[in-house]
């Protein structure tokens, strides 16, 4: 480039004309076509994902400030060195019939094509690895620890965070961008609860999530599933259950209506009232069938004025409210593990033990981990097979028991079944009733479940397809499983 040609006066430079300005110009630049790019990739997916807002809306923009910034600040340093009077420079002209010139304008052009290209490559994988599992698990807060373990152990690991958390659609687009950016702030600044409080209060709605792969209209008809359990005695007698699951469905055209899934708003419409932040307490229910005819069933103590509550419309989520995040209580894991062999039943009283150490209280995941080894060593000091045990209860409590956060299988009601949370028995009690002196149906042992055969070794193959009194291990109580069971024996 040619800055002295003969004749030509100089001129008063820009005051731009500085390092610092320059790149704060190149920094605009860039975070400029960052924010379009990302824009556009966000515009067309599939669904919306609130960290992507948080990158377009957030980050771009912050660059974009900081390169302004820069700009401006380096132009107030030039003024000032140049203490008023201005220094003069030649004009600067470009001759590209010199090949030196030709030379400096390749290299510059192709210097900005490359700077627009990593722009391009970096904003387009930093939009797909936000749209990764591990970058919602981990990278982006650890506070998720809790949550991504137990997803990756779930039955929807296979099935992106963003796909159930926010969907598609443009009014939960907006709400996903205020919700991420909400969330990056609590995390930078310590702001969030612990344990993560749930239900989630602004979860988009089943039927616009779950429903896009589980269709609600199939008729499910009876699965059979077998409960293996170890009893807290000194030999850890096995007790099995088989039950034929009555799952059913509510649509007449695929099945006949009735059983678990009848609770689907396919044929009938289910709105409840929950006096607790969990949804524990359900003193009030209406029901709406088929054809239109609606019955309320209350408790009796409660006779409180309804427009003061919430209604809530029942959906997938009232009885599966731990799709993806299941926190096993120490209980069942050992269980598991002794009818999958990991832990050796043969161990005197392991059952109870494994369970106690798990119950205890630790402050982290290593104070656990060397806690349970500690203890199980010293109840079986000459007994090898406790080796084994060991890293079984060890692992167990990594994938269930988070300390840091508060987070275990007692802070999360399952509503799944009744054993150790009241689940179904929250409305079907017994204690609903309408004011013809109806009550919630479905409130016995055969309503939902036949029991095909019980007890273990030979009993286990004697099956009964009418079904079975259950038989509790030890004597019939007058009692509700939730009663007794709460996780930890």
């Amino acid at each position: 480039m040619n800055t002295e040609t003969p004749g030509t006066p100089p001129y008063r430079p820009s005051l731009f004309r500085n390092w610092m300005s320059l790149a704060g110009l190149v920094i605009v630049i860039g975070s400029l076509f960052s924010f379009f790019l990302l824009f556009i990739l966000d515009a067309v997916a599939h669904f919306s994902n609130p960290y992507i807002g948080i990158l377009t809306y957030v980050v771009a923009p912050g660059f974009l400030f900081l390169g302004l910034f820069l700009t401006v600040a380096g132009l107030l340093r030039e003024r000032r060195q140049r203490g008023g009077t201005g220094g003069l420079l030649p004009v600067v002209q470009v001759d590209l019939s010199r090949p030196r010139d030709r030379r400096r304008m390749a290299v510059f052009l192709a210097g900005a094509v490359f700077f627009l290209f990593l722009s391009a490559v970096g904003s387009y994988n930093t939009y797909n690895f936000s749209e990764s599992v591990m970058f919602c698990g981990e990278t982006c807060h650890t506070v998720m620890k809790p949550e991504l373990v137990t997803y990756q152990h779930g039955p929807h690991a296979r099935v992106a965070c963003a796909e159930c958390h926010i969907g598609s659609g443009a009014t939960w687009f907006v709400r996903s961008k205020l919700s991420g950016t909400y969330q990056l702030y609590a995390t930078a600044f310590d702001k969030y609860p612990k344990p993560i409080p749930t239900p989630i209060r602004n979860l988009r709605p089943a039927q616009e999530t779950c429903e896009e792969c589980h269709w609600p209209k199939k008729f499910f008809g009876n699965l059979d599933r077998t409960f293996n359990y170890f009893q807290a005695d000194g030999s850890n007698s096995p007790y099995s259950i088989r039950l034929s699951i009555k799952v059913g469905g509510s649509d007449p055209t695929h099945g006949p209506v009735g059983g678990i899934h009848a609770h689907m708003t396919v044929g009938n419409r289910v709105e409840y009232i929950a006096t607790d932040p969990a949804r524990q307490k359900i003193p009030w229910v209406r029901v709406t069938d088929a054809q239109g005819v609606v019955t309320v069933y209350r408790e009796p103590k409660f006779t409180n004025d309804i427009s003061q509550y919430e209604i809530r419309q029942m959906d997938c989520m009232d009885c599966h409210n731990r799709p993806a995040h299941r926190y096993k209580s120490p209980d069942a894991a050992v269980n598991l593990a002794l009818a999958l062999g990991e832990i050796d039943a043969a161990l005197p009283w392991i059952k109870t033990n494994a369970v106690y150490v798990l119950m205890q209280k630790y402050a982290t995941g290593q104070e656990a981990r060397e806690g349970i080894a500690t203890l199980l060593s010293t109840r079986y000091p000459n007994d090898p097979r406790i080796r084994q045990a060991i890293p079984v209860v060890q692992q167990i409590y990594q994938d269930n028991f988070f300390p840091e956060m508060k987070a275990n299988w007692s802070t999360y009601p399952d509503n799944i079944g009744h054993m150790i949370w009241p689940g179904c028995f929250r409305c079907h009690d017994g204690k609903h009733k309408a004011e013809d002196g109806r009550v919630v149906k479905a409130n016995d042992c055969n309503a939902c479940h036949t029991i095909l055969a019980q007890g273990s070794g030979d009993e286990l193959q004697q099956l009964s397809p009418a079904g079975q009194k259950f038989k509790h291990p030890g004597g019939d109580y007058d009692l509700t499983c939730y009663d007794c069971h709460n996780g930890g024996m």
